[in-house]
């Protein structure tokens, strides 16, 4: 029975949890507090014998101040061990491109120097690193800030973003289990604005969009999102692992959602708009 362990078992690791557990494996999570069937991060006398049990191992868990505490806890030991690797980066570490395309051959650059240090840290470990852009899903999109009355339009008329579905990031972790290690941009085919987005989500919810707003009137952190201007190329995926996402652009997977989503959501009104935009 292959076994996986995953540090970080959150949103996108644990849809990769259910569907590999749906398919016979053993999966093990281990989180930094432990609980929920997850061992504690902290605690090698447990992590340690997982490692070297699991047929292949995946972080997810980001950098921690200027640090990435599954490698500075256990990097020796996983670089002793011959499971596969896998950790699940950012397309944050291409930096501001202006509405250029990166892919995988793109320098290292931009505000997130940690997660940048991660990113390399993994792939000179031997792992497969995938680089995500926006992260949409069920219960985590643009469909459920528009209902609750989060979302923004911003006056920002040039601005590009990347993004993929949860599952697609799930079917190319999957197709990445027999490829070579190094990085993998995991996008859809359709980068674009993102106020295209929340429009298309509130079509579908037949609500009003938001109305435009200026940067300035945004808190730090969504500022920080608007900071960067990209489009993530995805062929390297598609040629390497023979991935191919099934939402390859958002309206397809907007309207998956739609099609799923709780009639409690759908017919939300929306709350009083918040400055942030995630």
């Amino acid at each position: 029975m292959p076994s996986l362990l995953i540090f970080g078992l959150g949103y996108t690791a644990g849809r990769l949890a259910d569907r590999l557990r749906g398919e016979g494996w053993r999966v093990i999570g281990a989180s930094r507090e432990g609980g929920d069937g997850t061992i504690p991060l902290s605690d090698p006398g447990r992590v340690l014998p997982e490692i070297a049990a699991a047929s292949h191992i995946l972080s997810s868990v980001p950098p921690e101040q200027d640090a990435d505490p599954v490698l500075a806890a256990y990097r020796d030991a996983m670089a002793g061990s011959s499971a596969w690797l896998g950790y699940l980066s950012s397309t944050g570490v291409y930096g501001d491109a202006r509405g250029g395309w990166v892919d995988e051959s793109a320098p290292i650059a931009g505000r997130r120097a940690a997660r940048a240090v991660a990113d390399g840290q993994w792939l000179a470990l031997g792992a497969r690193v995938f680089r995500l852009p926006g992260i949409y899903g069920p219960g985590r999109s643009a469909l459920d800030r528009v209902a609750e009355g989060r979302a923004h339009c911003v006056n920002l008329p040039k601005q590009v973003f990347s993004r993929v579905h949860v599952d697609d990031i799930v079917s190319g972790v999957v197709a990445a289990l027999d490829a070579p290690p190094g990085a993998y941009n995991l996008a859809d085919d359709m980068p674009c604005g993102q106020n295209e987005v929340i429009a298309f989500a509130a079509r579908l919810l037949d609500l009003p969009a938001p109305p435009l707003v200026d940067l300035a009137t945004l808190s730090p952190a969504a500022r920080a999102f608007y900071a960067e201007n990209r489009r993530v190329a995805n062929g390297k995926a598609k040629r390497v692992l023979g991935w191919r996402p099934l939402y390859t652009d958002y309206r397809f997977g907007l309207r998956a959602l739609s099609a799923m989503t709780s009639p409690i959501i759908t017919s939300a009104a929306p709350a009083p708009a918040s400055s942030d935009q995630r």
